[in-house]
């Protein structure tokens, strides 16, 4: 150990390694999918911060740690942005720095007991308040967030219902500062026995008292995935072949993928009379998914359009949140450069002004995210309080098939469904397309990068008021509380240092004759 320690004395080895500690918690996401790694992955770039020699290389060592991080959670962006991923990264890292001064603070040296219970709070809080920052549509989405890593685990999504993703989070992260409690402090083993069992209490506390959702109704949906088609005219001729299949086998609502049609509806009506023609043939309205300059107004769309026997239904979804580089480049007069080093937009796309919830006939109402947006727990808690009975994400992911992103994406929806208590439908053009139940269990198989096919899913619908669609980001509210009181603890201990420095603790007296007599010198 004291070998190792004297080999990280190198500023350049400390920091290569914490980068790379940094980036462990990307296994607990798909395609990996180990869910019980992220329980201790934080723990060795906990242990690095906290063993730093002084405040400032505790901060570089939160930088180098987000560093890492970042690159590994979006390492898939890497064929699209080339080099401008790295730029991103770095200045989103910035915002370990804080972290990594609070973890030596808390938990450095050899630090009392209360200091150890504060850190159960303050440094899970600090890591949510890291997150909510860069889930900020501009900093990139909630893409990578820790708590999304246990999508696929029981309990964990029944604590989603209560708080949301944020409140995995919260957890997650107070279950790496236990560990590491318990591996180097041996005075902090009752107060991180303490957190897991708080942990292990609240999450039995969840499973017995959250409301589980009741089903009251079933509904067949259809998600059309072509695969991968070059030109849109093609893609649109195996959708149209696909959903035919879909005739008499009495479903209530098929869903394309996004991008799935390339033209204006306006501009072609030849293609709204063949959809039209697809749902009278299979009894079902069809939502597409329109990515093309529009005739009503200037500029490029993505919009959910709903298409039903005769013709479009009008009701129209226009994407809000665009993908920062994808769909749009931010200060395009500074980074328009971007366009030239990777696969960044040529022409900023437009955005949608309002969610939409849209009618789809046999009393089943739908509300549509695209793509991107299926990563905002608010955009789907906001749909579910405006009465969708079901979530709809379209998706396009070709361009990186061969990379973890299409599993990553899939999974999200399972967070939505158990927050929102309603099923979620995620259908891609090119995989992976997957549905959802309304407590985020798995319904069916998989619709995996290879398939090009039209399957139809069985989906319980359920209603009834999570507590998470209730109440909001109360975990995030009350971490911001735990962080202002901590802001206010240390401001008035540090006035009461100042006043200390300025003032003796004991006013001196005076004797008869006016000299002070200072008592304990």
């Amino acid at each position: 150990m004291r070998t190792f320690d004297r080999w990280l004395t190198s500023p350049w080895r400390r920091s290569v390694v914490a980068a790379l500690a940094g980036a462990l918690p990307v296994f607990a996401f798909p395609a990996p999918s180990l869910w019980w790694f992220a329980y201790v992955a934080l723990v060795p770039w906990i242990l690095l911060v906290r063993s730093a020699p002084t405040g400032r290389r505790a901060a570089y060592d939160g930088w180098c740690g987000g560093f890492g991080l970042m690159l590994a959670v979006h390492h898939w962006l890497l064929p699209s942005l080339h080099v401008f991923l790295f730029l991103i990264a770095g200045l989103l890292s910035l915002l370990w720095v804080p972290w990594g001064l609070l973890v030596r603070r808390f938990l450095g040296g050899t630090p009392s007991p209360g200091r150890g219970v504060a850190a159960l709070l303050v440094l899970p809080s600090a890591w949510l308040a890291v997150e909510l920052v860069r889930s900020w549509q501009g900093l990139g989405g909630p893409w990578g967030v820790l708590g999304s890593s246990q999508w696929q685990v029981g309990p964990a999504l029944r604590l989603a219902s209560v708080g949301g993703v944020w409140l995995l989070s919260f957890l997650v992260v107070a279950v790496n500062v236990a560990v590491a409690m318990l591996v180097v402090v041996r005075e902090f083993r009752v107060p991180a026995l303490a957190s897991l069992l708080a942990t292990a209490a609240a999450t039995s506390a969840a499973w017995v008292w959250a409301p589980r959702p009741d089903i009251d109704g079933r509904v067949r949906i259809a998600v059309v995935q072509p695969g991968v088609m070059d030109g849109g005219d093609r893609r649109f001729d195996h959708e149209e072949q696909l959903t035919r299949q879909l005739a008499g086998q009495h479903v209530d609502l098929i869903v394309w993928g996004e991008s799935s049609v390339g033209f204006d509806l306006s501009r072609r009506p030849d293609l709204a009379r063949r959809v039209a023609a697809l749902s009278r043939q299979t009894g079902a309205d069809i939502l597409v998914n329109v990515d093309a300059r529009r005739s009503d107004r200037p500029g490029i769309y993505k919009s959910s359009v709903l298409i039903g026997p005769d013709g479009p239904t009008g009701a129209r979804y226009d994407k809000m949140r665009l993908v920062p580089f994808g769909e749009y480049v931010p200060a395009r007069s500074l980074l328009g450069w971007a366009t030239s080093v990777g696969k960044a937009a040529g022409e900023d796309r437009r955005r949608g002004t309002e969610q939409v919830v849209m009618d789809v006939g046999h009393g089943l109402r739908i509300g549509p995210m695209i793509c991107f947006e299926t990563a905002f727990p608010d955009m789907s808690r906001h749909l579910a309080q405006d009465g969708a009975d079901v979530l709809l994400g379209q998706s396009a992911t070709s361009t990186f098939q061969r990379s973890w992103a299409p599993e990553q994406h899939a999974s999200l929806a399972a967070l939505r469904a158990a927050e929102t208590g309603r099923p979620m439908v995620h259908a891609t053009l090119t995989g992976v397309s997957a549905v959802y139940g309304p407590s985020g269990q798995r319904l069916g198989p998989w619709l995996g990068t290879g398939a090009s096919t039209a399957r139809v899913y069985e989906v319980p619908l359920a209603h009834g008021v999570t507590p998470y669609v209730r109440y909001g980001d109360w975990p995030v509210h009350a971490a911001l509380l735990v962080l202002a009181a901590l802001c206010g603890t240390e401001g008035v201990r540090a006035l009461r240092q100042r006043r200390t420095g300025r003032e003796p603790l004991v006013r001196p007296a005076r004797t008869a004759h006016g000299s002070p007599v200072r008592h304990g010198r």
